[in-house]
Parts: C-alpha cells; structure tokens; sequence
C-alpha cells in the first residue's frame, strides 16, 4: 500500500467528463442519470484500501442526508491482482449495506478514472448542477482523518455539499484528499 494524494488536470468550472458504467445493481449509469439533482459527488473508491474503507461511512450519511447529492463510487481498480475489489464483492458489501451510495459503479476499463485524473481511492469530485450539466465545484479531501483510525474534526466535503446546495461559491481550501493509488493493470 503506498500513500498517494489526488492530483487531476480537472478545474474548477469544468464539466464532469461522461462514463457509462455498470451499477452494482445490474442497471448501466451515465452523468445523465443524475439530472434532477442538485449536485453529484463522483468518488474514486474501493474495497481493499484502509484509507477509502475509512470514508464508506462518511460517504454512506452524505448519501442518506442529503436527497439533493448523487453520491456515485466508482471502482477502478484492477480486480486480477486485487480480488478484493472484484465487481462480486463491491454487489455483495451493497446488498449487505455496508455501502449504501446512489450507486457503485465498476470501471474495468479504467477509462473513466484517467478521464478524471483520478489517482488514488478515495478521490472525490462534487460537480454542480448548471445550466443542463454538471460542473465541477470542488475536487479535495472529505475530511482531515488522514490515518483511517482518526476522527475527523473538519469536514471539507460536507462544506463544499452546503456551499453548493446554498448557491454560493466554494471557498473551501482543496487539499488533496490521500490514500491507496489506484491499482492500475499493466500495459500489455
């Protein structure tokens, strides 16, 4: 396990880059699929990593508090050398509700995270509704427990949720947020 902190060429302002990925759920998401709401948090996640097992649960309240946010994990890592993160177990830790997201999407390719910049897990990006699509509005940490075993004392996701729900502008510092790098397969 190495220590990695996010780092992605997306700005502030910029649209969600598309995916179409298969749901835990058996259904097939798209960014389209979260239109009505107000906000979607697209969050680079895992099975296996201590750091991304730390924030299931902080994810899991966002989801439950908030109706306006999206709450999608998606899964990029490669299942051959980590079988932990294998799409059997991500459906089974949902249908056991350890993981209770919007959705929680596989990206076998790993399209989708490059399209992101995504380099660890977990990765959040939280994109607000506007005018028809969605734009980012904070790529950071969800909160200051870097050591999966800390409590957190602040939220920096939770304040970047309510300044977007608010209609206001995220003034939130972004740190990057920290933990396992994504486990990319080797190029062939």
């Amino acid at each position: 396990m190495a220590l990695q902190a996010s780092d992605s060429d997306l700005e502030r302002g910029d649209p969600a880059p598309a995916f179409e990925l298969p749901g835990t759920d058996g259904e097939t998401y798209s960014v389209d699929d979260f239109a009505d709401r107000d906000a979607l948090l697209v969050v680079f996640t895992c099975n296996h990593c201590p750091y991304a097992k730390a924030k299931i649960e902080p994810l899991n309240d966002i989801a439950a508090e908030y109706d306006d946010v999206a709450v999608v994990g998606i899964n990029p890592n490669d299942a051959e050398t980590y079988p932990e993160d294998s799409f059997e177990r991500m459906t089974e830790l949902v249908e056991a509700g350890t993981v209770a997201y919007d959705a929680y999407l596989r990206d076998e390719s790993q399209e989708v995270a490059r399209s992101y910049g995504a380099v660890c897990t977990p990765d959040p990006f939280l994109f607000r509704a506007e005018e028809g699509e969605f734009r980012l509005a904070y790529h950071g940490r969800v909160d200051d427990a870097h050591d999966p075993d800390a409590e957190p004392t602040e939220h920096d996701l939770r304040e970047a949720i309510e300044s977007v729900l608010g209609g206001e502008a995220v003034t939130v510092e972004e740190r990057p947020s920290r933990g396992c790098s994504i486990k990319w397969r080797e190029a062939a």
